[in-house]
């Protein structure tokens, strides 16, 4: 088996920065060589998340207007006490989303859905620069 890494570094927006780095990703799969196996794609930080979605605006507005409604900007959260900062809304949304997803690689292509797209998410309360790690791993 093999296994290859890469990564990729992203600047996106606060609390709603959404980025699609589905065609990243599948080029780091050719790149590779890899032709079946799987891509997992991680996001470094706890207040980034990586999901897929179809990437359309209606979804970038919506998927925030829901987060807010479970995990509101301004409730109360113990993690303010801990470090005296304001994200705490921003880790439990993480959390909730997850900071990685597998993707499985047939023929050398991700095998994603027709509106399904690997989407990188800035859930923190300022701008970030979010460092995506790609692992493809097969044959």
């Amino acid at each position: 088996m093999k296994v290859e890494s890469y990564t990729l570094e992203v600047v996106l927006e606060a609390e709603r920065g959404f980025a699609d780095i589905t065609r990243e990703v599948q080029e780091f799969v050719e790149k590779s060589g890899i032709t079946q196996g799987i891509a997992t794609v991680f996001v470094t930080g706890s207040t980034g998340a990586v999901i897929a979605m179809e990437y359309e605006p209606g979804l970038r507005k919506d998927i925030p207007e829901a987060l807010e409604r479970i995990a509101p900007r301004h409730g109360d959260y113990a993690h303010h006490l801990t470090w005296g900062d304001d994200n705490g809304s921003s880790h439990v949304r993480a959390s909730l989303l997850g900071p990685s997803m597998v993707v499985p690689v047939v023929n050398g292509r991700l095998t994603l859905g027709t509106w399904q797209q690997v989407v990188v998410v800035n859930l923190d309360t300022k701008k970030r620069k979010r460092r995506v790690v790609v692992q493809v791993m097969g044959v």
